[in-house]
């Protein structure tokens, strides 16, 4: 039994999920739990997607890894240079936080990056539509679509939606290819 919440309004839905899970334990942990000592770090200065991620990919599976780039690029630099009723404006540090930022909910860290950045650009209602969508997306909800940035257009928050789930991908790709390359060493 699962509880969803449909994408107009917070009205609850039942669906019976279970034959389709074998692990029903198997879901996001946080990495930065107050209080813990050692943090466990992906240093994706170690295993980036640029570097490594993408010429093992292309290595198993011919050309997917230029379309999982291009995706990724694109993306990432999309933007209409608006924000809100603003025009001519540079979003590039604010898409930077975004993706930093779902980076390092899944325990991916830039030595080169200034998280003071994300604190400064993202406000507390985004970062909490940021976690819900990209670790539990089965419980976002209208309202918090609706919580965040009020005076922002909804092509901007549907871009947001877009650069949360291509980061989560990539972090998700990271993993799983470093993984294979410690395999294949």
């Amino acid at each position: 039994f699962a509880v969803l919440f449909t994408a107009f309004d917070d009205e609850i839905v039942s669906t019976d999920v279970s034959r389709y899970i074998e692990d029903p334990g198997f879901g996001y942990k946080d990495f930065a739990r107050r209080g813990e000592d050692h943090l466990p770090t992906f240093r994706a200065q170690d295993y980036t997607w640029e570097n490594h991620g993408f010429s093992l990919v292309n290595r198993l599976y011919s050309d997917i890894g230029h379309l999982l780039d291009e995706k990724f690029r694109m993306v990432y630099n999309l933007t209409y240079n608006t924000m809100a009723t603003h025009e001519d404006v540079d979003t590039t540090t604010l898409r930077r936080a975004l993706f930093n930022y779902v980076h390092c909910m899944y325990g991916i860290r830039y030595d080169d990056y200034d998280y003071g950045e994300v604190n400064q650009l993202l406000e507390r209602s985004l970062k909490v539509y940021i976690k819900t969508v990209t670790c539990y997306p089965e419980r976002t909800t209208k309202r918090m679509y609706d919580s965040y940035w009020r005076q922002f257009k909804h092509s901007e928050k549907v871009h947001v939606n877009l650069l949360l789930m291509e980061a989560r991908m990539q972090a998700e790709l990271l993993y799983a290819l470093r993984a294979i390359t410690r395999h294949l060493t």
